[in-house]
């Protein structure tokens, strides 16, 4: 295997320029170091016979996107920054939110993690850090507090 300062000699102009046509010339040496970042990282992993330039050119495709997002959420510069607009408070009308709150953490992203995505509890314990069984635990027990607050709420306890 190259060393990977002899990748980056090889690769780095080539990377660069795809960096330029994707992001334009003020963005592109951010993305080209990032990627060359990540591929330091990644390298020794890399299979023997591999296609360099083209593995590069895909870690720079990506970091472009990541900027691209990251860009979007920036705040763009104005003139005059107007007055806030008052806050207004949604009106919370099925109390899920209010119910959600009530719960732990860990029971309510165990909750949102299995069963608003789907994951299996397996993906949820590496997510959460923990268990499988500890992750069922969690969002079994937030379910079973969810349903006692809405059958409250639904008596007109609440």
């Amino acid at each position: 295997m190259k060393p990977f300062e002899q990748i980056v000699r090889e690769h780095g102009p080539a990377v660069l320029r795809v960096c330029r046509a994707v992001l334009g010339p003020d963005e592109a040496e951010d993305a080209w170091s990032e990627t060359f970042l990540a591929a330091l990282g990644a390298y020794p992993d890399l299979p023997e016979g591999a296609n360099v330039q083209a593995w590069l050119v895909t870690i720079a495709k990506r970091k472009a996107v990541d900027q691209h997002r990251s860009a979007a959420r920036n705040p763009l510069p104005v003139d005059h920054v107007p007055e806030p607009a008052p806050r207004s408070v949604p009106a919370d009308t099925d109390g899920l939110w209010t119910a959600l709150k009530t719960l732990s953490v860990r029971q309510r992203e165990a909750l949102a993690y299995h069963h608003l995505a789907g994951l299996p509890y397996a993906e949820v314990a590496r997510l959460l850090g923990g268990s499988e069984a500890s992750c069922r635990r969690s969002a079994a027990d937030g379910l079973k507090k969810l349903r006692t607050l809405y059958e409250e709420d639904r008596n007109g306890i609440l």
